[in-house]
């Protein structure tokens, strides 16, 4: 083995292990980022209206990648130097998370902490022993697999995305298929779609009931026209591709199937909105009610929980179609929300 210039002499066999097993443990921190940082880029983020705002987007879900990048280059380059910068980091980090969370951390949840926690402060300590050599190739396989990890997730979203469909409707909706019929509200206080306007289960409850019949305005009473979807009727509402997802809701398992998995995409949803998260009518407990994301997965949380992606669509019951022997003048009173006669989805304003 060769000289080590920073040591003056070749790595004895034992620092050249636990290098090895630092660069894998780095590796292995730098991949989860890379995974983690790829899919929420394209599951949270990307929603920005311009090409350069999504970007912006897509680098800030990847500053952790970044970050461990440049840790591990420097760990490589000066061992002792980068596991310093490594044991600060997972002490820092452990420090944070533990303090606040004390008490309230189960064994799943401090478990799902370590990449960032003690592990790092483990990997700090390796570094500081370990020498893994020959220097190119751990420069090339610690480089290298986290940038391939993070493509290979980046393929699927990056296609499906492509093919989104948004037809730019954002008025009410009548969306009929797969046994569910039903007009969903337009944009306003009856479809939160950004921040601003997110609201816990019992607020979004509260304004779908007082929304007047267009679902336009909020009423001073109660109005009782527009709700919250139960979580059957969403399940069977979203779509993939311009056609509905066929999706079944078990009510005992608490799981959804689709024929296709669904995406955030026209009539149901705003591609080009923070939103990816609705709340549903269904109720498991007193506490907590089902909510729906734009990809057909279904999650029971507390009632109370409040989260800027975090938003609800009301729906309402179409009206029924004006018998066919009414008079001329009928047709000035007919809801404009009556079943159209093919198609799944019908602008309601058009």
């Amino acid at each position: 083995m060769t000289e080590d210039p920073l040591i003056g002499r070749p790595p004895t066999r034992t620092e050249a292990i636990a290098g090895w097993i630092a660069l894998a443990i780095s590796i292995l921190i730098a991949g989860l980022w890379a995974f983690w940082g790829t899919l929420e880029c394209f599951h949270e983020g990307w929603w920005k209206p311009d090409l350069a705002g999504r970007l912006i987007q897509a680098l800030a879900y990847h500053i952790p990648l970044a970050i461990t990048l440049l840790l591990l280059a420097l760990a490589i380059r000066w061992p002792r130097f980068g596991g310093v910068l490594y044991f600060g980091s997972g002490a820092m980090f452990t420090a944070l998370i533990f303090a606040k969370r004390w008490g309230q951390l189960d064994l799943f949840a401090a478990l799902s902490w370590l990449p960032v926690t003690v592990l790092v402060i483990a990997v700090g300590v390796l570094w500081w022993f370990g020498r893994p050599r020959p220097l190119r190739l751990a420069f090339l396989l610690g480089l290298g697999l986290p940038l391939v990890v993070s493509l290979a997730c980046a393929v699927e979203p990056v296609w499906r995305i492509a093919h989104r469909v948004d037809d730019g409707i954002r008025t009410a909706r009548l969306v009929e298929g797969n046994e569910v019929s039903l007009v969903w509200a337009p944009a306003g206080p009856g479809w939160v779609r950004d921040a601003k306007h997110a609201a816990d289960w019992y607020e979004a409850t509260e304004i779908c009931a007082h929304l007047n019949a267009d679902g336009t305005t909020l009423m001073d009473e109660p109005q009782y026209i527009w709700r919250l979807p139960t979580v059957d009727e969403a399940v069977r509402s979203l779509t993939r591709g311009g056609e509905n997802a066929g999706g079944v809701w078990d009510e005992e398992t608490g799981r959804a199937t689709y024929r296709v998995q669904p995406d955030k995409e026209s009539p149901l949803w705003d591609s080009y909105a923070e939103t990816i998260y609705w709340w549903t009518a269904t109720e498991p407990d007193a506490d907590s009610a089902w909510r729906i994301v734009y990809n057909g997965s279904c999650w029971k949380l507390p009632k109370d929980l409040g989260m800027g992606s975090q938003g609800f669509r009301a729906v309402k019951e179409p009206d029924p179609p004006v018998p066919a022997n009414a008079d001329s003048g009928s047709a000035e009173k007919t809801d404009p929300s009556s079943p159209p006669a093919a198609g799944i989805t019908d602008n309601l304003d058009g």
